[in-house]
């Protein structure tokens, strides 16, 4: 009996599973590489108004999306970050939402005062109230996000 008769399979051949993992981490790299591209991209000011809603049940069914926190965290003038969203209001009432993370290097974004988002690994600074870059080595926008305010609850829709 020789070698290559003992040797049988019965899954796919190594090159075919290879193949296919390869395919899958690259679909995988991709997407999460295209997905910030795509609304960082768009016009910061359509981006920005579509973005983010304000004022009780704007637009939304009682309790839909994600609670990200409550409008009393969210300072006037200022803002906070809830993950990967962070939630600004520029005046009184008036909440927006951006992606926590810069378009420069990907870094998240720590702290909001004076109008200002600012990333602390580059020093991007990023208008409050519509995502716009005030100051480099950012170059686009943040994306903003979707949000509704019910009561006291800011959601992620």
């Amino acid at each position: 009996m020789s070698s290559e008769s003992l040797h049988t399979e019965s899954g796919p051949a190594r090159r075919t599973v290879m193949a296919a993992a390869g395919a899958a981490g690259l679909a995988v790299a991709l997407t999460a590489c295209g997905s910030g591209d795509d609304s960082s991209g768009s016009g910061s000011e359509s981006g920005a108004e579509s973005g983010s809603e304000s004022g009780a049940g704007a637009g939304a069914g009682a309790g839909v999306g994600t609670v990200l926190g409550k409008t009393a965290d969210v300072p006037e003038g200022g803002g906070m970050v809830f993950g990967d969203v962070v939630v600004t209001q520029p005046a009184a009432g008036d909440y927006k939402a951006f992606s926590s993370k810069c378009t420069h290097q990907g870094c998240a974004v720590k702290d909001v005062r004076d109008g200002v988002i600012i990333c602390p690994c580059h020093d991007s600074h990023f208008s409050a109230t519509d995502g716009s870059v005030k100051k480099g080595p950012a170059t686009q926008p943040l994306a903003a996000e979707n949000i509704t305010v019910e009561g006291d609850e800011i959601r992620l829709v």
